[in-house]
C-alpha cells in the first residue's frame, strides 16, 4: 500500500514528469496505485498523490479499472456541475464546474496507444485525476468549498471521492 499525500505536500503542486517507456516499474507502480485507491475507497488516485512525479493515473467509477499512463484530453464538450472530494484532502469537498463529456488519449499498461470518449462520472474522474498531474487541486477550481461532514440530502451521495 502507498502512502497518501496530504493538500499541504509541496510535491502536490508539482507538474509530473512524461514516462518515457511503459515498463515493469511503471507496470507495478499502476497495480500499486488501485491497491491504495481501492483500500482507501477512492474512484481515482494521480501518482502525485503518493509522491510519485509521473503522468500515471488509476480511476474506477463502477465499470472497472482505467489505468492511464500519460493522458491527455483531446476535446472537451458540455458543462456537469457536482460535488467533488480528494484522497489527499479528506476532509473537504467542493461544487466543481467540469465538462460533461471528454476524449482523453493515453498509453495502457502494456505502452499501447488508447483512446477514451468519457461521460458522466468517469469525465470528471478523468479530469479530476489529470489535473494532479499539472499541480491543480480541485480546491483550486471549486466555486464552494465545505466540511465533508456539512454536506446534506442528496448531493452527499454524488460526492467524487478520488
Amino acid at each position: 500500500m502507498l502512502d497518501i499525500l496530504r493538500a499541504e505536500d509541496a510535491k502536490l503542486r508539482q507538474t509530473a514528469a512524461p514516462v518515457r517507456k511503459v515498463n515493469r516499474e511503471i507496470r507495478g507502480l499502476l497495480t500499486e496505485m488501485a491497491e491504495t485507491m481501492y483500500a482507501a475507497e477512492g474512484i481515482g488516485l494521480a501518482a502525485p498523490q503518493v509522491g510519485i512525479s509521473k503522468r500515471v493515473v488509476v480511476a474506477d467509477v463502477g465499470s472497472g479499472l482505467v489505468e492511464l499512463v500519460n493522458p491527455q484530453i483531446l476535446y472537451r464538450e458540455g458543462a456537469q456541475l457536482g460535488y467533488e472530494g480528494c484522497l489527499s484532502i479528506p476532509d473537504l469537498v467542493g461544487e466543481v464546474e467540469r465538462a460533461q463529456s471528454i476524449r482523453v488519449t493515453g498509453m495502457d499498461r502494456h505502452g499501447h496507444q488508447i483512446w477514451m470518449n468519457c461521460d458522466g462520472l468517469l469525465a470528471r474522474c478523468l479530469q479530476h485525476e489529470i489535473d494532479h498531474l499539472d499541480g491543480v487541486l480541485f480546491t483550486d477550481l471549486a466555486l464552494v468549498v465545505v466540511e465533508r461532514d456539512k454536506i446534506s440530502g442528496q448531493g452527499k451521495n454524488e460526492v467524487v471521492l478520488d
